[in-house]
């Protein structure tokens, strides 16, 4: 039987991949709730509807990624998943959510002073590209909370809302199906967690096709604002959980 908190996160996934980012961060919450006695397996039963939800985004804007962005970003992305595939093996996760929050919250606090203050050169600065790449690599692999970083740094590269969310398409597809193997291994994807996930598979869809109506809908700065706004939001939760 399908739990509200399952449903309610399939639908923010989808929703996130084509209209909203960051909308995804309290459906790691929402899971979280519906594995109550695992949080392990809630991070399992995330990723394949993720996967899904990163599908659809694909299937609407992967023409529009911004590959320079990733290229630059990738060979830290995979230097930050290796401490987080070691803390998966030693600790549970959640315990270093506060550390994850309490990072986010610093890069937002960068990224509200670029917009006060004239650092044009700041979004090229290989420091924000190396904390971002190791920060997102940690944050993916440990709970599926790349999220916020993710966005933090795509609104500071000044990306339209197409480049947006096709470049955060591609790098959620490619860093999410890398993770597959190491949670198979560790027991966190489950023939159980599975069939959930294929009851959950319509519901992505659907809050797909809703997240590209609103996409469609909002303007530039409004939408900007949306996604520092959950991150932020996000990055509290993960503090003062």
């Amino acid at each position: 039987m399908l739990s509200v908190w399952a449903v309610l996160a399939a639908l923010l996934v989808g929703f996130s991949k084509t209209g909203l980012p960051g909308a995804a961060i309290p459906a790691v919450a929402l899971m979280a709730e519906a594995f109550r006695d695992d949080t392990r397996l809630s991070v399992g039963a995330m990723l394949p509807i993720l996967l899904v939800g990163d599908l659809l985004a694909l299937a609407y804007y992967r023409r529009h990624a911004h590959w320079g962005r990733l290229w630059e970003l990738f060979p830290y992305v995979l230097v930050g998943m290796v401490p987080g595939y070691l803390v998966l093996w030693l600790t549970p996760g959640d315990r270093l959510r506060v550390l994850l929050g309490a990072i986010i919250l610093c890069l937002l606090g960068v990224q509200l002073a670029r917009q006060w203050f004239p650092w044009h050169s700041l979004p090229d600065r290989r420091w924000l590209i190396g904390s971002t790449g190791l920060l997102s690599g940690f944050g993916t692999t440990v709970g599926n909370a790349a999220g916020p970083v993710m966005s933090i740094y795509l609104v500071s590269q000044r990306l339209e809302k197409q480049e947006f969310l096709g470049t955060a398409g591609w790098f959620f597809f490619l860093v999410n199906s890398s993770k597959i193997p190491l949670y198979v291994a560790l027991g966190m994807i489950t023939p159980a967690t599975l069939r959930l996930d294929a009851m959950l598979v319509p519901l992505v869809v659907l809050g797909a096709l809703l997240g590209v109506l609103v996409a469609r809908r909002i303007p530039q700065k409004m939408f900007n604002f949306l996604v520092l706004l959950l991150a932020a939001l996000a990055a509290l939760r993960l503090v003062l959980d």
